[in-house]
């Protein structure tokens, strides 16, 4: 790519240096510190809770500079991680180059970074979530050869004061323009900061949540990701949140990411678009058509999808937004451009006409080949995920998919061409396999699978226990069915998961 195409980016440090995030090197970043009058470096983490964590340094001098880039600092990991005991706690945090950006939020010129964690022999964290997703998209990369890209469609709401003026139809959104949209500039404003710290945005628009509820105004917000590797699409993922979060706070607003927030409202999902590249080339499909590699990675997310519940619906409220009859999936299926079937293969520019010069005749006809943008989306997971952990199980379901002998068959039996909610189709619906409707539940797919994921490495058996306990914690068989009867279980759930992941 010429230099003077990254003078395009959002990003200041990619401007500056007029070259890609991933080609940073820490005589870069001195040379941005010293050039730009930083005065202040973070080292951001994320540890078990899923929210990024802060580590504060004034930049003292060029030595203590090169100090903290070279051996980062270290923290104390029983603080962070519940299953590392106090009296062997220390931990390192180490930056990485690429992921620096310059902080939208502080007075002081401040560069972040993004961290990994180290033991005391000097060897990354086997346990941490950022390793466990590294040591995964590695294990699939050796097996496979393919590279495993992301991208996230990341869904909250935003919550105001009512406005009479020009209220919104409730539960109808969906793409709204202001003045119905009130708050359209907060999410354009968000996207500008999430894509200056390194996020690369496909798109934002308003959703089809939205409501008045006790004098508030709810309004359905999405951010949507373009493809990346998943390792940096979680990072991205992490920052944006943290950044909507950041940018809510300043305009004395309210933001949340729950899964669900009141009954018969939509819920708020964090669906995962994906794909695999060989030699820069989507392998999803061919001459139009979808590949055996596609059909082989959507069993993958099928067969695991029971247990990848634990990483993507983390408490109990996920569990009143996947309830039957709505967007939001339950049954085990998948299909072409079917929103209510757990895996969807989205329209995927495969015709072989010119939309573009029909619209406008004035261009040439020509035929441009957009087969790398086609994905394919697991629609179940929510805001509660911790994302490095979510993207991990999704490589893993990914890996053992293209590897499984019986995958194409099991893609063949798990295939829909139908509204699985329509009731005309509840017989061929009640072959299929379920998703889990509770944490309790979720818990024990995952007790059920947790060889998979152990398997190569990847997972430890530490965090796997962990998530589990969790899980089970909160006690929630038959949540659905007692909050049925008590409408207070839902609120009390509400209020105490309002501000998850």
């Amino acid at each position: 790519m010429e230099k003077r195409e990254y003078l395009l980016s959002p990003n200041p440090i990619v401007r500056y240096f007029e070259k890609p995030a991933e080609l940073f090197t820490k005589n870069d970043l001195i040379r941005y510190v010293q050039d730009n009058d930083i005065q202040m470096i973070n080292f951001h983490y994320v540890a078990e809770d899923g929210r990024l964590k802060t580590l504060n340094f004034v930049i003292n001098n060029l030595e203590y500079l090169e100090s903290i880039l070279s051996a980062g600092e270290r923290v104390d990991g029983s603080s962070l991680f519940s299953h590392i005991k106090a009296g062997e706690s220390d931990l390192y945090v180490i930056p990485k180059y690429r992921t620096a950006f310059v902080n939208p939020f502080n007075q002081t010129p401040t560069l972040g970074l993004m961290c990994s964690f180290f033991t005391k022999e000097g060897k990354p964290l086997e346990s941490s979530p950022e390793f466990i997703l590294h040591k995964a998209a590695r294990v699939l990369k050796e097996k496979t050869g393919f590279d495993y890209e992301v991208m996230g469609e990341l869904e909250y709401y935003i919550i105001t004061d009512e406005e009479e003026l020009f209220p919104a139809e409730d539960q109808k959104g969906y793409h709204a323009s202001g003045p119905f949209n009130k708050t359209g500039d907060f999410r354009t404003e968000a996207m500008r900061l999430i894509a200056s710290c390194g996020g690369r945005i496909k798109y934002g628009h308003s959703e089809v949540g939205n409501f008045i509820l006790n004098g508030k105004n709810y309004e359905q917000n999405e951010i949507e990701f373009l493809p990346s590797p998943v390792e940096d699409a979680a990072n991205q993922l992490v920052i944006a949140k943290w950044i909507l979060r950041n940018l809510a706070y300043e305009y004395g607003v309210t933001i949340t990411f729950a899964p669900k927030i009141t009954v018969g409202k939509a819920g708020s999902g964090l669906h995962i678009h994906t794909r695999l590249m060989k030699d820069g080339k989507n392998a999803l499909t061919l001459n139009g058509e979808l590949t055996h590699t596609a059909h082989k990675l959507i069993a993958g997310y099928l067969r695991y999808a029971p247990s990848l519940t634990a990483f993507g619906n983390t408490n109990p409220t996920s569990y009143f937004r996947l309830v039957p009859n709505q967007e939001a999936p339950t049954t085990i299926c998948w299909g072409d451009r079917n929103r209510s079937a757990l895996v969807r293969v989205p329209l995927g520019w495969t015709g072989k006409s010119n939309m573009a010069q029909i619209v406008n005749p004035n261009e040439k006809e020509e035929f441009l080949d957009f087969s790398y943008k086609q994905t394919v989306e697991f629609r179940c997971p929510d805001g509660s995920a911790n994302i490095y952990l979510l993207l991990a199980g999704l490589t893993v379901a990914a890996k053992d998919g293209l590897l499984w002998d019986k995958a194409l068959d099991f893609a063949r039996k798990t295939y829909v061409d139908i509204n699985i909610f329509d009731k005309q189709n509840n017989e061929k619906v009640a072959a299929l396999e379920v998703l889990p409707d509770s944490c309790h539940k979720s818990a024990l797919k995952l007790e059920k699978h947790k060889a998979d994921y152990l398997n190569d490495g990847i997972f430890t058996a530490d965090i796997i226990e962990q998530i589990i306990s969790d899980l089970k914690s909160f006690d929630d068989e038959n949540i659905r069915e007692r909050a049925a009867k008590d409408p207070e279980i839902l609120e009390n759930l509400v209020r105490e998961f309002f501000h998850c992941g």
